[in-house]
């Protein structure tokens, strides 16, 4: 979600901040401002808007070598100019930037207008800055402690105090704040993404934990005063991921490199030998993989649904009972946490708050937790200690995309693990793994049917409802399928369980509301042309995406995906699903990247 990036150091330091700001762009935003430190006054500008209206808003040859910024993803008031960061203090003299919720802002805000504070922005965060200047401490640094001792809730936060123009302070609690160590200089951010065109040097803040930032030295402590010693860990720096070349948008370009985060995904993991996956990040030894009884798996939005399938390939391959749960519910129902069960949290970044809230709710009680993620230095995967990393690359584009994809793939592989120590044949392993390893050439089969896609949507383009359907294995593709179009060409799409479908969704069926029908070649085809019949039988148009030969004329549109082994089934036509959400969202002409209302990282509830 919202975006953090602080300088501080020789340079000038707005082109830096304003670089470090369109580099956090695909977390997803709605404002954007800065706020520069020169001559012991403050100089800030927002604006309601975009990045590049805010480098506008910014005059070349500012000589300022401190400052902090942000993107903004609106929670307390509208993105409007005068909510987006930093917020100053009624004297100009403090300036903050904040990710996360304050949940006793009210209170708050009710008892500095009660003490004559003017309010003027409708943020939980602008509080902070009231809170911090109204102190009597004579440090900034204890300042920022003894504010941050009233707030209850979550922040990623750094403040700057017009008297001391040599610091930065920064605060984190549930949100990610991470230093960047460079030469005579240091940079803060709340992504690595801000930091690594100009180091790779970095130190991640633990929750409730403080850090005063100058030119050549940092100093880390508790919030409660006790000091703290901090490792450095080295990132590697960027290899392209951010630029387009010659694709139109990073979600067409992610989706084509799927091709190559497979391949990447499952290389050196495949033992043919032993018809198994190598996955030592799990630190499961083959007797703790047979104590294993349950597996739940928990994530937010398509981590959701790829635990979905990974459940199912889990059951289908290990025959272990598992299930998927949305981490946003699963933190708040007060779970029976069972000793023997293996939790699995998925997140593309490694930073969603309910996960990361969930994760250590477990651990709290004594469950035994690994991740998926594709950030190996994020929070839920420090937290989890081990894991299956995705390998997919940076993903810019909001839509998941080849992190999805190889969520699934890293399931396939956990399930194949399990399953090995238990009662998977040796055949049946080598099989999914032969399959695993024609799984990129398959999915660049899909992706080359583009155009053919496109010219069904050309077909359907004026629709505004669409259903999506499909059975056991193609149901959570349903579902994602469905979010995919809803989240990136803002069309209304349900996705149901085919056999439903009769239970009160068939009611809406006409000629305007298409189905997007899953048929894998499996067991069900049957069950599957029967409900594309019931549909045809009311007038409503159907696109089958399907590995099987279906009957001349059932389908009124087709996307064809090869073939594969029977539990790898959703990863191809999770493709070509892909494919379908983004000519439907180019040719309405919507921004594809960067969605309405959503954001890549979501750092609060």
């Amino acid at each position: 979600m919202c975006g953090i990036v602080g300088y501080v150091g020789a340079r000038a330091a707005a082109p830096v901040l304003l670089e470090g700001l369109q580099r956090l762009e695909y977390r997803g935003y709605d404002s954007a401002g800065i706020a520069l430190l020169d001559d012991f006054s403050l100089n800030v500008r927002k604006t309601a808007g975009r990045v590049a209206r805010l480098r506008q808003l910014v005059p070349d040859g500012l000589a300022a070598t401190l400052g902090i910024a942000h993107t903004r993803w609106a929670t307390h008031g509208p993105p409007t100019e005068v909510n987006a960061h930093p917020h100053v203090d009624a004297g100009g003299r403090i300036a903050v930037v904040h990710n996360g919720v304050i949940d006793n802002a009210t209170a708050l805000r009710n008892e500095l207008t009660a003490a004559g504070v003017r309010l003027v922005s409708e943020t939980d965060s602008e509080v902070l800055a009231h809170l911090i200047a109204l102190t009597s401490a004579r440090t900034l640094e204890s300042a920022v402690r003894q504010a941050l001792r009233q707030v209850d809730g979550t922040f990623g936060l750094l403040v700057v105090d017009a008297r001391r123009p040599g610091e930065i302070v920064a605060a984190r609690r549930g949100s990610p704040v991470v230093l960047g160590i460079g030469d005579h200089e240091m940079l803060v951010a709340s992504d690595t993404a801000a930091l690594v065109r100009h180091t790779q040097q970095v130190v991640y803040l633990d929750d409730d934990e403080l850090a005063v930032v100058r030119p050549d030295e940092f100093r880390t402590g508790t919030l409660d005063d006790r000091r703290t010693t901090k490792h450095l860990t080295v990132i590697e720096a960027p290899a392209g991921d951010d630029v387009l070349g010659d694709h139109t948008d990073f979600m067409h370009k992610e989706m084509h490199e799927q091709v190559d985060a497979v391949d990447r995904c499952v290389r050196g993991r495949l033992d043919e030998n032993a018809a198994t996956a190598r996955l030592d990040g799990l630190r499961l030894d083959p007797r703790q993989c047979r104590m294993i009884q349950r597996v739940t798996l928990i994530g937010c939005g398509s981590a959701y649904y790829a635990g979905q399938i990974g459940a199912n390939l889990i059951e289908d391959l290990a025959r272990i009972p598992a299930r998927a749960e949305p981490a946003s519910e699963f933190r708040y129902r007060n779970p029976v946490v069972d000793p023997d069960t293996l939790y699995i949290a998925v997140s593309q970044s490694g930073e969603t708050h309910d996960t990361l809230a969930a994760v250590r709710e477990l651990q709290r009680k004594g469950a035994n937790v690994v991740g998926v993620v594709n950030n190996v230095s994020s929070s839920i995967a420090r937290a989890c200690g081990a894991g299956v990393f995705l390998h997919a690359g940076t993903e810019m584009s909001v839509a998941a995309t080849k992190s999805f994809t190889t969520m699934v793939v890293a399931f396939a592989l956990i399930a194949v693990k399990l399953g090995r120590v238990r009662d998977l044949p040796a055949t049946r392993a080598a099989a999914l793994i032969t399959a695993l390893r024609l799984l990129p050439g398959q999915i660049e089969t899909v992706l080359k049917q583009e155009d053919d896609i496109a010219e069904i949507v050309r077909r359907y383009r004026d629709a505004r409802h669409l259903f999506y359907v499909g059975r056991v294995r193609g149901w959570p593709v349903a579902r994602e399928g469905a979010q995919k179009l809803k989240e990136i060409s803002y069309l209304h799409a349900e996705a149901y369980q085919a056999g439903e479908l009769k239970h009160g969704p068939l009611a809406l069926i006409t000629p305007q509301m298409p189905t997007v029908a899953i048929v894998p070649d499996d067991d069900l085809v049957a069950r599957n042309l029967a409900t594309i019949e019931e549909i045809k039988a009311r007038g409503g148009p159907v696109i089958a995406v399907t590995s099987a030969r279906l009957p001349a004329g059932l389908a009124d549109a087709t996307i064809e995906v090869p073939a594969t082994e029977p539990a790898l089934d959703p990863v191809l036509p999770s493709v070509g699903l892909q494919v379908l959400a983004w000519c439907w969202a180019h040719q309405l002409g919507r921004e594809v990247d960067r969605p309405r209302n959503l954001a890549k990282s979501v750092t609060v509830e």
